[in-house]
This record gives C-alpha cells, sequence and structure tokens, in this order.
C-alpha cells in the first residue's frame, strides 16, 4: 500500500508539473509588487511615466484633459502643438539611418511608394483618460484574466483598462480592443479607395457604435452578456448603395454576429462570413473584416507572442490631418495620404507578434502589431502573407478629445503593397464632428442594434 500511496503521490506531482507548464499564459498574474507600481514607476494605465534617457520622449503629466477656453464639444478642435516644426524627415534617401525607430512595414512603405515621406514632431504625451478609468484600472490589474483558451475575455471591468501589465499578447491587444474612448459614439466619415489616376468617390457612412461595456458602473463581463461592443453602420452615398446597413456585435469570447440589409432585396439576412479574413463587402478586397478598425473579433484563429516594448515614430495628435476645413481630394491622392499633413513623433510601444495557429487558415498569416504605451491604442500593423512577404500595412492616429477625457482615433490608412493601393478609413474631414458623448448622454437608442429593426432602420 505504501508503494502505491507513494506512486499516486510522484503521479500527483507530474501531474501539477505538467498542468502548471502547459497552463495558458493567460493564467499568468500581477504580483502586489508590481501592481503596486501603478501610480508611482508606471502611469495608472501601465506606461513608464518617465521620460527615455535622451529626452525624445518626455515624462508623461496626465496627458490633455481640459478643453481650450471657450472651447465646446463639436465645435472645430484647437491643435495645441500647431507651433511645432518638423525636427527630421525620412525618405529614401536616409531610411536605413532611422530602422531602430521604424517597423519593417514602414520601411517598406517608404521604400517601395516614390515620393513617400515621414515628417517627425517634438513628442507630446498628450494622452490622458477619466479619474473614474484610472481607479478602476487598479482593480483590473489584480482581477482581470483571460479566458482558459488563452484569448477570451474571462474577467474584468469597464470603463478601465483591463491588463495594465500584460503578461501575454491577448492581453496586450484586449486593451487595443477594449480602450476606453466612451459609452458610444455617432460619427459620420467616408472610406476611400485610392486609384493611381487620384480620382475616387468617397463611400459615405454613418455608423452608431455602442459599448455599455465602458459604462462606469460595469461590474464585469457578465454585465453587458460578453458582448465587446455593437456596431450599426449606414451607407449614404453614393446613391447605388445608399441604404446598405451592417449590424455587427462583437463578442468578447465568440466570433462576432452580423447581420446585412440590402435596401433592393428589402430583408434583412445573417453574414456569418463577416468575420476573420473575408473581404469587407464592397471594399474592393482591399481590407478584411478582422482589419477594421486595425484589428477586431475573435483572435482564435492565431497564437500571440508578446514581444516586449521599444520606441517607435508613429502618427500622433493628428489634428492637421482631422482639420474640417480639408478636401478628401487634398489629403487621400494617388499613392499615399498627403505626406504633409501627417505628424510623427517618438513613442514607447508595445510589441506583440501574431502567427496563425498550426490547423488554422488565414489569409494573413502573421501580424505585428505596435500598440501606444500611454492610449493603449494599436497605431501601426504589418501584414504578412503567407509566404513570409509584407502584404499590408496599416496606420492609425490619435488625438486628445478634452470632452471625454481621452485620446481617441477614427483614420486609418492600410497600403497593399501587391496590388500598389491603399484604402483611407474613417475620414472625417468633409463630415460633421464626431459625438463622443453620444453614449454617455443618451443618445444613442439599445433598440438599433437588433437584427429585427433593420429594415425599419434602412427604408426611414
Amino acid at each position: 500500500m505504501k508503494g502505491t500511496h507513494a506512486s499516486i503521490a510522484r503521479a500527483s506531482r507530474i501531474a501539477l508539473a505538467l498542468a502548471v507548464m502547459l497552463a495558458p499564459a493567460a493564467q499568468a498574474a500581477v504580483t502586489e509588487q508590481e501592481a503596486a507600481q501603478l501610480g508611482k514607476s508606471l502611469t495608472p494605465v501601465g506606461a513608464e511615466r518617465a521620460g527615455n534617457k535622451d529626452g525624445t520622449i518626455p515624462e508623461w503629466k496626465g496627458g490633455v484633459t481640459s478643453a481650450p477656453a471657450g472651447w465646446k464639444a463639436g465645435q472645430k478642435r484647437i491643435d495645441p502643438f500647431a507651433g511645432d516644426k518638423v525636427l527630421y524627415s525620412i525618405d529614401a534617401s536616409n531610411v536605413d539611418k532611422y530602422k531602430d525607430r521604424l517597423s519593417e512595414g514602414q520601411m517598406a512603405l517608404v521604400r517601395q511608394i516614390k515620393g513617400y515621406r515621414m515628417d517627425v514632431y517634438p513628442t507630446h504625451r498628450s494622452c490622458g483618460f477619466p479619474d473614474f478609468v484610472l481607479e478602476r484600472t487598479r482593480t483590473n490589474a489584480r482581477e482581470a484574466r483571460l479566458a482558459a483558451n488563452g484569448w477570451g475575455l474571462e474577467k474584468g471591468i469597464g470603463a478601465a483598462v483591463l491588463f495594465p501589465i500584460p503578461k501575454t499578447g491577448a492581453e496586450a491587444v484586449w486593451n487595443h480592443k477594449l480602450r476606453y474612448m466612451g459609452e458610444g459614439r455617432i460619427e459620420q466619415y467616408a472610406t476611400i479607395f485610392s486609384n493611381k489616376g487620384g480620382d475616387f468617390t468617397p463611400l459615405v457612412q454613418q455608423q452608431w457604435t455602442w459599448v455599455p461595456f465602458h459604462s462606469p458602473k460595469n461590474k464585469g463581463v457578465e454585465d453587458v452578456g460578453g458582448v465587446e461592443m455593437k456596431l450599426l453602420n449606414a451607407v449614404l452615398s453614393p446613391a447605388a448603395r445608399a441604404g446598405e446597413l451592417i449590424l455587427a456585435h462583437w463578442s468578447m469570447n465568440e466570433s462576432s454576429d452580423a447581420w446585412l440589409y440590402f435596401p433592393g432585396q428589402r430583408r434583412t439576412r445573417r453574414a456569418p462570413t463577416f468575420a476573420y479574413d473575408n473581404p469587407v463587402p464592397g471594399y474592393e478586397n482591399l481590407e478584411t473584416v478582422d482589419q477594421y478598425p486595425m484589428y477586431a473579433g475573435a483572435m482564435d484563429r492565431y497564437d500571440w507572442k508578446l514581444v516586449g516594448k521599444q520606441e517607435l515614430l508613429i502618427p500622433y495628435n493628428s489634428f492637421k490631418l482631422i482639420d474640417k476645413s480639408r478636401k478628401y481630394k487634398d489629403i487621400y491622392l494617388g499613392d499615399f495620404l498627403n505626406r504633409d499633413l501627417i505628424r510623427y513623433e517618438l513613442h514607447r510601444v508595445w510589441k506583440v507578434e501574431a502567427t496563425v495557429k498550426q490547423g488554422m487558415r488565414h489569409q494573413i498569416a502573421k501580424r505585428v502589431f505596435y500598440l501606444d504605451e500611454d492610449s493603449w491604442a494599436l497605431m501601426v500593423a504589418d501584414n504578412y502573407d503567407a509566404q513570409g512577404k509584407m502584404w499590408r500595412v496599416q496606420e492609425s492616429s490619435v488625438y486628445p478629445a478634452p470632452e471625454l477625457p481621452a485620446c481617441v482615433g477614427q483614420e486609418f490608412v492600410s497600403y497593399d503593397l501587391s496590388v500598389g493601393r491603399y484604402i483611407g478609413e474613417n475620414a472625417t474631414q468633409e463630415q460633421p464632428e464626431t459625438d463622443w458623448l453620444a453614449g454617455r448622454e443618451g443618445r444613442i437608442d439599445p433598440r438599433k442594434f437588433n437584427p429585427d429593426e433593420l429594415r425599419r432602420v434602412g427604408e426611414r
């Protein structure tokens, strides 16, 4: 019997050791000592508070959280950094000098697209958050966790950063997917499909985005039924597509649910292919569903690796780009966005690599993400094809919206190097100001996000 007990004990120890080794990285925990650094050496959302050694990245001092005197939400935004001058420019003649501050995709754009240039400005760490986000983030640091599958969200409260001290790549990406930009917004924008001749017809859309998870009263994932966010998109023009609708419910643990409505058919149908690497309907095969916005949807087809942190030149404080006085034709040029309007700054970013899991499939075989440490926004995404070649390069941008207060981002671009075209997403320049307070102040009707309501919305 003693021998039997000893064998059982040894087997139990071996099983326990194997369980520890094989446990998903999602179970890695933040220590009390690490969590105690939030608000000290780390900012309340997990960024390094101090500047870098050479002074090119300053200390974080809270960000831009108050509006300029006399400014009100809905008015034209005021650029607090309008007086800054270009420090240096990067083009094909000197790109190798700055390779340590650029992603592989960014370097490919400079080298392959004639006339492509990156103007670099002084760095301003302008991203902050409401006090309730900072306080609630402390709770998540100790309690938020991923599901046993290593990618789904099992526990965490909204109106906060989920994983301010990430231990896995999936945790870092969740910080992007559910970064705080209010409880919901109403926006009007255009999608631009580039052509070599420079001519294009903007696809103008209105979109309602509802994120009840970001209510300061949210108590956790179960409060919202595991729904990440709900999105309703309506095409306004051109006339041939006006009235088309897409409704999507993004899930925290499953692939998204989606429905389409086409006015010519006058019926709503489920869209099971509105997910993963399927092309976005009507987007000329320039973007997969999960490339919008930058990255979204279920994470189950990839293995996620947290590589670490580095300094990177990223679009930031993009007030020149979003200026409402600008016309689309002056921004979205034949081969690239107008380089005079894109402001690059040096910031610290988290680097995450995603590779397709064995037995899974995806057109984008490998993705390399760079997430801003202060806002957790995904700023640059390098996307590789199945042959390991650079395929699509995405860049986003952020600016502080003091009415929230938080850094927000809409405009982003995806360059397809295989066909020499790009798609400009969420172009708001010729449209009304986005209502970032719509969710908080009750201007979003939750009934809009019911598939049974799509036909009624489409026939308005």
